[in-house]
C-alpha cells in the first residue's frame, strides 16, 4: 500500500519530506508517492540513494502556505499538494496521506475529499502522549475549538476504537478532561457530556484532571480542540524547557558533568520518550480514510515515523469499526443537546 506524502508542506519542504520518505521506504519497506513540484522533488531525490526503493512522484502545481486560509486547500488551490495527496487516497492509489503543512488546510482537504464517516459531525485531531504507564491518546488537540456535547461523545467513541485497534490497547479507559474529578465540577459542556458518556457502552472512567494525562490514569482523554491545543502546546514547551534547564545545570557544574557520563544512557532513553519525532504526527480521525497531520517544523525522523504510523493506521480497520461503535451507541447519542456550536481549525 502506497502512502502519499505532501512533499511541499512544512517549514523545510521539500528537503525534509523527501529525506523522511526515503528513510521510511528503506527502513519499513513502505511504497511512497511524493506529491509536489516534480522538478524540485527529482532534484531532492537525486541527493539520496533510492536504489531498490518504491518511490514515485505525483506532480502538484500549487502549494497551500502556512498563512493561507483552510478554504484555499479545497476551493482556490485545486492542484495543491495537500489536496492531491488526499485525492490519491480517495482514488485508491494510496492508503494514507501525510502532511506537515497548514494543519487547518490539511483537515479541510481531508474532510472535503474523503468526507466524514457517517454519523460523525466533527473529525478530530488526536495526539499520543507518553505517560508513566505507557501512552495516552488525547483528542481533540486543535481541530474544533468550539464543541457540543455530541461532538465530545463522538470523540470518545473514535478515541476508544483508535486506541484499541491502532494502538493495541485491549480495553482502553476513557476520561473527560475537567478541572476536578467530582461530577459537580466542570462547565456546562463537560457536565452534559459526562451525563451522556455514562449511558454509553464505552469503558468510561469519568472526569480526569490535566495531571492525569501523564500519569496514564486512562488511555484516552477527551476534550474540545481549544483546551486540547493548549494542553499540546504547554506539553511541548515544558519538554523543551525541561531539557534546556537540565542541560544548563549539568554544563554549569563539573561534578554534574562527571555524573552525566555515567547517566548518559538513562538521559538518552528519557529524551527518546519525550521526543515528539518518535510519535510522527497526529491522526485525523473521523474521515473516510487516513490522514496524518505533522508539526510544521517536523524533522526527517518525524516524517519517517508519521509515514509508518499512517501505514499501520490504514491497516487497522479503524474507520469501519468507528461506524459500528457509533451504531452501538446510537441511543446515548440521541440524547445530545440541541444547542449548536461552530467549528474552526486551531493551527
Amino acid at each position: 500500500m502506497n502512502v502519499a506524502v505532501d512533499a511541499m508542506g512544512g517549514d523545510n519542504a521539500p528537503a525534509i519530506e523527501v529525506e523522511g520518505a526515503v528513510a521510511a521506504a528503506r527502513e519499513y519497506g513502505i511504497a511512497i508517492i511524493l506529491v509536489g513540484d516534480e522538478d524540485r522533488l527529482r532534484q531532492e531525490l537525486a541527493c539520496h540513494n533510492t536504489d531498490g526503493l518504491t518511490i514515485s512522484i505525483h506532480h502538484a502545481s500549487e502549494v497551500v502556505g502556512m498563512h493561507d486560509s483552510a478554504s484555499d486547500a479545497v476551493r482556490k488551490k485545486r492542484n495543491s499538494s495537500v489536496r492531491l495527496a488526499f485525492e490519491l487516497v480517495k482514488d485508491g492509489a494510496a492508503c494514507a496521506a501525510v502532511s506537515a503543512g497548514n494543519s487547518g488546510a490539511t483537515m479541510a482537504a481531508g474532510m472535503f475529499v474523503l468526507k466524514r464517516i457517517s454519523g460523525i459531525e466533527r473529525p478530530a485531531i488526536a495526539q499520543v502522549f507518553p505517560t508513566l504507564r505507557d501512552k495516552t491518546l488525547v483528542l481533540d488537540v486543535g481541530g474544533n475549538v468550539d464543541c457540543k456535547a455530541s461532538h465530545l461523545v463522538q470523540f470518545a467513541i473514535m478515541g476508544q476504537v483508535y486506541a484499541k485497534h491502532a494502538m493495541g490497547i485491549p480495553n482502553p479507559r476513557i476520561g473527560l478532561l475537567s478541572n476536578g474529578e467530582e461530577d459537580s465540577k466542570g462547565n456546562e459542556l463537560t457536565r452534559e457530556t459526562n451525563a451522556i458518556l455514562r449511558q454509553t457502552s464505552l469503558n468510561y472512567a469519568g472526569y480526569v484532571e490535566g495531571r492525569d494525562i501523564f500519569k496514564g490514569t486512562v488511555e484516552v482523554v477527551v476534550c474540545d480542540g481549544f483546551v486540547g491545543n493548549v494542553v499540546l502546546k504547554l506539553s511541548e514547551g515544558l519538554a523543551e524547557a525541561t531539557s534546556a534547564m537540565l542541560k544548563r545545570e549539568i554544563m554549569g557544574d563539573m561534578v554534574a558533568k562527571m555524573g552525566y557520563t555515567f547517566m548518559r544512557g538513562a538521559f538518552n532513553r528519557f529524551k527518546k520518550i519525550v521526543d515528539y519525532s518518535e510519535y510522527g504526527g497526529a491522526p485525523l480521525i473521523g474521515i473516510n480514510g487516513v490522514g496524518m497531520i505533522c508539526h510544521g517544523g517536523s524533522n526527517a525522523k518525524a516524517i519517517k515515523n508519521a509515514i509508518r504510523f499512517a501505514h499501520e493506521y490504514a491497516s487497522s480497520g479503524v474507520t469501519q469499526r468507528i461506524a459500528e461503535k457509533l451504531s452501538e451507541n446510537y441511543g446515548a447519542l440521541s440524547l445530545r443537546p440541541s444547542s449548536g456550536a461552530s467549528s474552526e481549525s486551531q493551527q
